[in-house]
């Protein structure tokens, strides 16, 4: 299966791997992409022969996070039509999805490429991974709901030395603190995790919807509403950017 030049769809034994396929831009979010795992995701909840998925990269590196040259083009209202949505997409492919979602992080993840996983039921990482959000070093508030579930995963104080310094988190350090569930040999990450999404999807798809879907509802009324105060001071912040010498538009979230 193919979900496009930047997705690379398969499926083993009712678990479907939805690789992140832009190498040449470090796995970077556009539209294309936001399209395109958003899709995945909302074709892999409808098809019941697909019990669990799991989500990661192409090449060496997680993903860069947002695509800058997409970023300055919405900055200069240059960027293809429908640009401004591929985020929210996403997110709501995420939030919607109700079966297992697992993460196979074979490289650095930023700024998205570490608050989705902030969303996935299982994390697991590469020795050589590691992780950062940038966001108070680009003068932008956080996203996806990283203000309310990285608290919730590591603590108040851990979250602000995160969101706050934009320092990398080491592999190690990230299954210290709970964001993910353990470190793998880089050569040996997919095989594990394809094992472990193998042993869970052999269980029955209704029990597993069950309990993937109440652990999301648990939170879906706060996530919504921390998603809904990070998008307001987003705005906020960019109310009236432009950028110099192009006279450019907000960038939406």
């Amino acid at each position: 299966m193919n979900a496009g030049e930047v997705l690379h769809v398969a499926d083993a034994e009712g678990v479907r791997f939805l690789t992140l396929d832009r190498p040449e831009a470090r796995n970077a979010f556009d539209l294309s992409l936001y399209v395109a795992l958003a899709g995945a995701l909302d074709d892999a909840r409808g098809d019941d022969s697909v019990r669990v998925v799991v989500i990661t990269g192409a090449g060496r590196v997680f993903s860069a996070g947002q695509d800058l040259a997409e970023m300055t083009a919405l900055a200069q209202g240059t960027a293809a039509e429908g640009a401004e949505h591929g985020f929210r997409t996403l997110l709501a492919a995420v939030e919607a999805f109700d079966k297992p979602l697992l993460a196979a992080v074979n490289g650095a993840g930023v700024g998205i490429g570490f608050t989705l996983l902030l969303h996935c039921d299982m994390v697991f990482l590469a020795e050589s991974a590691r992780l950062r959000v940038p966001f108070a070093e680009m003068g932008v508030p956080p996203e996806a709901a990283s203000s309310l579930l990285l608290a919730r995963r590591v603590g108040r104080q851990q979250a602000a030395r995160i969101l706050l310094t934009a320092e990398w988190v080491p592999a190690a350090d990230a299954v210290r603190l709970g964001i993910a569930l353990a470190v793998v040999p880089d050569d040996q990450l997919q095989a594990h995790v394809a094992g472990v999404a193998a042993r869970i999807a052999q269980h029955p798809l209704a029990g597993l919807r069950a309990v993937a879907g109440l652990v999301r509802a648990a939170e879906a009324d706060d996530v919504t509403a921390a998603r809904a105060r990070e998008e307001a001071a987003f705005a906020d912040l960019l109310a009236g950017f432009v950028t110099p010498g192009v006279g450019g538009k907000p960038l939406p979230r």
